[in-house]
């Protein structure tokens, strides 16, 4: 298995993986989103014959924290799952964090993701603490 950077090669195999992670999008959304990512995204990918997993990390920056890496979307294809592909994929947006400088990696997670919580508490992440998401739609 290999780590790299996507491109825009990749889109079909990204909006698959998306649509597995819950969030369903056409590859051309997929591309969009990709091309329009600032310098401070980066989205990997796991490849054995394919792509068989994408993590998303990015700089997160608030006025009351200091900078720190935000894994964004983890995904890894269902019938993938369990070699240690998502393992890697956190190292990858790990490694990338230390050389920025930053001293964490953060990650949101809904709560009806029990085994995705078990996955990243198995990854060293801790729990912190628990709130809700509020969107206001725009008309």
């Amino acid at each position: 298995m290999t780590i790299e950077l996507a491109s825009a090669a990749d889109v079909d195999a990204l909006a698959v993986l998306s649509g597995e992670l819950g969030y369903p999008a056409t590859s051309a959304q997929v591309a969009s989103r990709l091309a329009d990512f600032p310098a401070d995204h980066r989205v990997w990918v796991a490849r054995t014959d394919g792509v068989v997993g994408w993590i998303h990390a990015y700089v997160a920056r608030h006025l009351v924290l200091d900078p720190y890496v935000e894994i964004g979307g983890l995904v890894v294809g269902e019938g993938e799952r369990g070699r240690g592909i998502g393992p890697r994929l956190i190292e990858q947006a790990c490694e990338w964090a230390r050389a920025l400088g930053c001293d964490r990696v953060g990650v949101h997670s809904n709560v009806v993701r029990a085994d995705a919580h078990r996955f990243y508490e198995r990854e060293g992440f801790v729990l912190e603490k628990r709130q809700g998401v509020f969107t206001r739609r725009l008309d």
